[in-house]
């Protein structure tokens, strides 16, 4: 056994006093989809709803006489840190961009009360973050990494250890979603070379696998924030020491369109509210195929914190993705009875979604946004040839992602 297993365990030990184990459910539906023994570790069944408070926990735990703690999150590290800091009976002050959903800032408050001030500061998480440092800077406060901090790592760990007791066990194959690195680092130095592998991140977030290809940690330009659990710009330090090795084979990227399905599938077919980045590891299935056929392979849920208000953006990216609903301009004559003609197109699993039109003076033609949402792709085919045969001048824009913006 190693110095890190044990501290682990040591770590997941003194967790008991604080919180139950996150259970390791077989998901039946998942299986027999599969072909393999599924499970899934339930973090989005924690106190926060997120494995972010088993860090926290361990991190404060180990900063024996400070009394001041600082982090800067916008999400599931805020409230695992508020959290603790009600428990541990210390102060935290807790820095968040101003464009934080209130939903967050209100759970955050809820979970740390009177231990916890809350400031809210800069548009974006970068500002908030180097706002948080000066002040820990001055005021001599123990700043809480989100993952580049080794007792951080060594909380995350204990995952690991509970996936071990409960199963009894190694699994065959671990499937872990990706941000900065804390989770994942953590699980892969406690089970070490015991475990296959497969780490996932959003296609718009995926440091890890720009660190391997670089070989070492580098910033993305750009980042999408859909599957903000997830997104990082840059993983840690710290982190993807523990990580260099793993190689690229063992990576995946997932697009942020298609995880919404499978947050809609769990939701709808097995009743579990994921949040993006929590989903990531069940989406991931779908690409590891045959390779876990027959095989125990465990699915880490990271985080459950979802915001309903998203839902109906959740069901409009996953029907875009399958194909089943479109967007698109069409010029249309502007003469009595051209709209009946277009109506009498579609086809009985046609379904206007969006309609927007005005009538331009003194033009012979306008443009009409169209959303149509259908039951299958392949009735899009059939839509489009007719409008061809009758001359309809026509622009797909669902792909379009700047238009998209705009008016989708």
């Amino acid at each position: 056994m190693t110095r890190f297993q044990d501290q682990a365990r040591a770590a997941e030990a003194a967790m008991r006093d604080v919180f139950p184990p996150t259970p390791l459910l077989r998901n039946a539906h998942l299986s027999e989809r599969f072909g393999a023994e599924v499970l899934l570790k339930r973090e989005d069944l924690s106190p926060v709803r997120s494995y972010k408070l088993r860090g926290a926990f361990n991190a404060m735990r180990k900063a024996e006489g400070e009394i001041l703690f600082v982090c800067a999150s916008a999400g599931n590290h805020a409230q695992g840190v508020a959290y603790m800091c009600r428990h541990f009976g210390v102060t935290g002050v807790i820095f968040m961009p101003v464009t934080t959903p209130q939903q967050k800032i209100q759970k955050t408050r809820m979970f740390g009360g009177d231990s916890i001030e809350i400031r809210l500061i800069g548009d974006y998480f970068d500002d908030c973050l180097k706002a948080a440092q000066a002040f820990c800077a001055q005021e001599g406060g123990h700043f809480l990494s989100p993952f580049d901090d080794d007792d951080v790592i060594e909380g995350q760990a204990s995952v690991a250890v509970e996936i071990e007791q409960q199963l009894g066990r190694a699994p065959d194959h671990l499937v872990i979603p990706v941000g900065g690195g804390g989770l994942s680092s953590g699980v892969l130095s406690y089970f070490g070379n015991s475990v296959q592998y497969t780490f996932v991140e959003p296609s718009g977030g995926a440091c890890l696998r720009a660190a391997l290809q670089a070989g070492r940690p580098v910033a993305l330009p750009q980042v999408n924030t859909f599957a903000d659990g997830a997104a990082v710009a840059r993983i840690g330090e710290r982190t993807f020491d523990r990580l260099k090795g793993v190689g690229l084979a063992n990576t995946l990227t997932i697009n942020e369109d298609r995880l919404c399905l499978t947050i809609l599938e769990m939701l709808n077919v097995e009743g579990i509210v994921l949040e993006p980045a929590g989903a990531l590891s069940v989406d991931a299935l779908q690409d590891l195929g045959q390779g876990i056929s027959g095989r125990t392979v465990v699915c880490i849920t990271s985080g459950g914190n979802f915001d309903f208000e998203r839902l109906p953006e959740v069901k409009e990216r996953g029907q875009r993705y399958s194909g089943v609903k479109k967007y698109f301009i069409l010029r249309l004559p502007q003469r009595p009875g051209a709209l009946k003609d277009f109506l009498g197109l579609l086809g009985p699993e046609d379904d206007i979604a969006r309609f927007e039109y005005l009538k331009k003076s003194a033009r012979n033609f306008g443009s009409v946004l169209i959303g149509i949402e259908t039951s299958a792709p392949e009735n899009f085919a059939k839509l489009f040839a007719q409008l061809d045969a009758q001359g309809f001048t026509y622009q797909d824009i669902t792909e379009d992602e700047i238009l998209a913006q705009f008016v989708i």
